[in-house]
């Protein structure tokens, strides 16, 4: 997976002091204590923007009804087709290692395919969903019956919304140039 992480930032991330309800919003995006993500900062330019993107991301992360790891797999798996280091590198530090993700199951997210041995039936149709969706904007009969197999109605309406969350961050993150995180994973040599 070739990484579109730029090296020039285009925007510059905002910095404090914030007007009060920007900094209400970014504080809302962070575990307490937590300085505001670079991302966040940057798309912070446009304040709209970042609280719709507050609004629909906390919805998944927390409030969704995909299991954790069935979600972060679709995640890791849209940030590496879409390049997107970033996103990625922040999802494998904080979220892989407490949904169990696993360096080789890490790794596959950006090399593998959804025949690698590293996946369950399961998982390798996420694999296998998240794939098709960024290579046709839809899914095959086949895949959706199979993950009609697994999932709730509103289970696969969810799985939809975050690739798709998760490529408009990607979009956000490598056309704005945003640079990584301190703590944040790079992505694996193949």
């Amino acid at each position: 997976m070739q990484t579109t992480d730029s090296t020039r930032q285009r925007v510059t991330p905002l910095r404090p002091p914030y007007d009060p309800e920007l900094a209400l919003t970014l504080k809302r995006m962070m575990p307490p204590g937590q300085d505001p993500l670079k991302l966040f900062r940057t798309i912070a330019h446009n304040h709209n923007i970042l609280d719709k993107l507050r609004s629909t991301g906390t919805y998944l992360l927390n409030f969704g009804k995909v299991p954790a790891l069935d979600r972060e797999l679709v995640i890791h798996r849209t940030c590496a087709r879409c390049g997107c280091e970033y996103e990625w590198g922040v999802h494998a530090a904080v979220f892989g290692p407490v949904v169990g993700l696993t360096d080789a199951q890490l790794a596959a997210t950006v090399h593998g395919s959804s025949e690698d041995p590293v996946w369950s039936e399961r998982e390798a149709l996420l694999i296998e969903m998240t794939d098709e969706l960024h290579d046709t904007a839809t899914i095959s009969d086949p895949v959706w019956d199979a993950l009609a197999q697994h999932y709730s109605e509103e289970q696969l309406v969810e799985l939809l919304a975050i690739a798709g969350q998760y490529h408009a961050v990607s979009y956000f993150a490598n056309a704005l140039g945003v640079g990584l995180e301190d703590g944040a994973r790079r992505f694996p040599e193949a």
